[in-house]
């Protein structure tokens, strides 16, 4: 059986999963350890469902305590034709929104991290919510599961999964 979801359904689906996340664990307690998403990683390009000459060359990116409850992101892509893409972001975990610098994505992001594995994160554009991406870290800290949220064709919402790595 399908399950048809509407972009407006979508929309209404991520924002109280992200007003549930704000409002459960504002400061989930991560027992004094850093959190397993902290570091640099590596999209595993093979498992895109994509034609090998379309998909990116690499997709690298990094999450940084900043200090203060604040992360930075920054997110590196190289494209099949060559060009690249360098974004950066310094958010914090409370829901802020905080500016995008470089991204064609978004001009704005707001984190959540209910739990010390996963990152609920919401990418804005022109006031726009344009995705939600929940980020997930196996128990061993060395896989990681983004899973995006975005609107589709015709209504249907576009629920993506794609694989990384810890970059060594």
């Amino acid at each position: 059986m399908a399950i048809r979801i509407t972009a407006r359904t979508a929309a209404c689906l991520a924002s109280l999963l992200f007003v549930g996340v704000t409002a459960s664990a504002a400061d989930a307690p991560s027992g004094g350890q850093p959190s397993p998403l902290l570091g640099a990683w590596s999209l595993d390009t093979s498992r895109l469902p994509m034609p090998p000459d379309q998909r990116p060359r690499s997709v690298r990116f990094s999450f940084a305590d900043a200090g203060a409850s604040r992360w930075t992101i920054r997110v590196d892509i190289v494209y099949s034709p060559g060009q690249e893409v360098h974004s950066i972001a310094t958010a914090t975990l409370d829901g802020t929104p905080a500016p995008v610098d470089s991204s064609p994505e978004a001009d704005h992001v707001q984190l959540r991290q209910p739990v010390p594995n996963v990152l609920v994160m919401a990418l804005m554009k022109g006031g726009v919510l344009m995705s939600t991406r929940v980020y997930s870290a196996s128990p061993d800290g060395r896989h990681l599961v983004e899973t995006a949220v975005y609107p589709g064709q015709n209504g249907v919402a576009v629920i993506k999964p794609a694989y990384f790595d810890r970059a060594r």
